[in-house]
């Protein structure tokens, strides 16, 4: 099984070349990136079969044993992360071969756009089955230049801003996390995770904090925890809906992976974990304090997405069993769940021309299969029973009153308030977009939506048009998809519960990396 590991990572590079060679011929880019995205999505589900029956696996590129040589490691957390991730960049890129089939390749020129994202999502993988720390940088290295040339796809003034602003914050960041794997190979001579968390002991105390600092920091700006945040809800709506859609689903739960490494593998013991349940808190009240804020959809989508992150550090910051399984469940969920929303916001704007809630309306009985699309997720992300939201978050909250403290109670009221403002400003979106007839939205006056942000930047306003069937499709499937997390959410959580026990200290990474023993 260990031969299946480089495939993950092979197969979208050669989707991408095969993308590439096939240039402009539009039908043959579509079949060889579905392709690619389907064989790994099997490759991953039989690996998370494997290791969940059998134990994790180790791929040892090229014959070099650990450390020396590279290491790709797939435990049942980065199975199941693979999975995830594959099924919904498939998704994605239904949605946006259907938008290119109607609108041509304005949007997503296609000769750029397919090898490029089949490159996002090679760069997606690496990170997840990455077993040193300099392999995991190269991981996040593939995903910023593809995610730059998505989001200024279209080369428009908002998209070129807004990418400058993300690659700057971006750069910021690899420099910070390359800076950091620098000093510690100069600390520790290496850089294979499990080795350095052997080695991490020997090194002094405020040095261990200094590189755990400066670590979370990294990837606390790739996964826009607060107040590292900033740069998200302005970058993420500009680009198109289905570039968007993905960046809000993976790109920073990618980030939240590599915290959860960081915090059981290298740096254990839960040292900052008063430091985390802070910023914790902080994330989910500011985050959804600016969500409340928006009148268009796609930046409160961007929003929420900042504050359930929080949701996540709280999981991590914890340092339990309990909290680590609930916060692998609750990535499940999220992934799942936001990208399937904005799919949603994606369907709203093409039907309307619009996503601002001051200037649509009526869209409930113009588009009854759009409302549907946005309810039940809607619903599912403001934690309403019996949805995978409230699974997660109850799951949360739980592990929370295992350990309490003044400061976990604190979090745990700051998430319950998360999620009811979630839920009120969905609601909100629901009431003036679906629910409010199309003939009242120029005469309807409210104090409260004249006082919600707009967009910033010129009204970019447009006709409103159908959506092709595959666009709905995608996001149906993506709908159907939240959906089963409820349905199948016991097995799903056992699952997380197993994940969740491997991360339980090091020493199961350890031994499996280095069976014989490490020095």
């Amino acid at each position: 099984m260990t031969a299946l590991i480089p495939l993950v990572v092979m197969l979208p590079l050669i989707g991408a070349a095969g993308a590439l060679i096939a240039g402009k011929r539009q039908r043959l880019q579509v079949i060889v990136t579905v392709v690619a995205l389907v064989a790994v999505m099997v490759v991953s589900i039989v690996l998370l079969i494997d290791v969940d029956a059998t134990g994790a696996l180790v791929m040892e590129v090229g014959g070099w044993a650990a450390p020396v040589g590279i290491v790709l490691v797939v435990d049942r957390l980065s199975a199941l992360m693979l999975i995830v991730s594959a099924a919904v960049l498939l998704a994605v890129l239904l949605f946006s071969v259907g938008q290119g089939m109607a609108d041509g390749d304005s949007e997503t020129p296609v000769s750029i756009y397919h090898p490029t994202y089949m490159v996002l999502a090679a760069g997606v993988f690496n990170a997840f089955i990455a077993g040193d720390l300099f392999n995991l940088y190269i991981g996040f290295e593939i995903l910023l230049v593809a995610s730059y040339v998505l989001m200024t796809m279209g080369g428009t003034g908002p998209r070129i801003r807004a990418g400058v602003t993300y690659i700057v914050v971006s750069l910021v960041s690899s420099l910070l996390f390359l800076a950091s794997i620098a000093m510690i190979y100069g600390a520790l001579g290496t850089v294979n995770i499990a080795q350095i968390s052997v080695r991490m002991a020997e090194i002094h105390p405020s040095v261990q904090l200094t590189l755990h600092v400066m670590l979370l920091i990294a990837f606390g700006i790739k996964a826009a925890i607060f107040p590292l945040s900033f740069w998200l809800p302005d970058s993420y709506p500009t680009a198109p809906a289905p570039v968007t859609a993905v960046f809000a689903g993976l790109l920073t739960k990618v980030g939240v992976y590599a915290i959860i490494r960081t915090e059981t593998i290298l740096f254990p013991g839960n040292a900052l974990g008063d430091a985390l349940l802070v910023v914790a808190l902080l994330t989910m009240v500011v985050g959804i304090l600016g969500a409340v804020a928006q009148a268009d959809i796609k930046r409160l989508l961007s929003f929420t997405l900042v504050s359930h992150i929080g949701y996540m550090i709280f999981g991590i910051a914890m340092g339990t069993v309990a909290g680590l399984s609930a916060t692998i469940f609750y990535i499940v969920h999220h992934i799942v769940v936001q990208t399937t929303l904005f799919l949603t916001a994606g369907l709203i704007e093409r039907q309307s021309g619009s996503t601002s809630i001051n200037r649509i309306g009526g869209l409930l009985a113009a588009a009854p299969v759009i409302a549907v699309l946005y309810f039940i997720p809607a619903l599912n992300l403001g934690g309403i029973p019996p949805f995978s939201g409230f699974i997660g978050k109850l799951a949360l909250f739980n592990a929370g009153a295992e350990q309490p403290s003044w400061l976990v109670y604190a979090v745990i009221g700051a998430g319950a308030l998360t999620s009811l403002l979630t839920l009120y400003a969905l609601a909100r979106v629901w009431n003036m977009a679906f629910w409010r007839p199309a003939d009242e939205v120029e005469q309807y006056e409210s104090a409260l939506l004249d006082q919600l942000t707009e967009a910033p930047g010129e009204n970019n306003d447009s006709e409103g048009k159908s959506s092709p069937t595959l666009m709905i499709a995608a996001t149906a499937g993506m709908v159907a998809i939240s959906v089963a997390l409820t349905v199948f959410a016991g097995p799903l959580y056992a699952l997380s519960s197993r994940a969740g026990e491997n991360l339980n200290g090091p020493s199961n990474y350890v031994d499996l990396v280095f069976p014989e023993g490490v020095e």
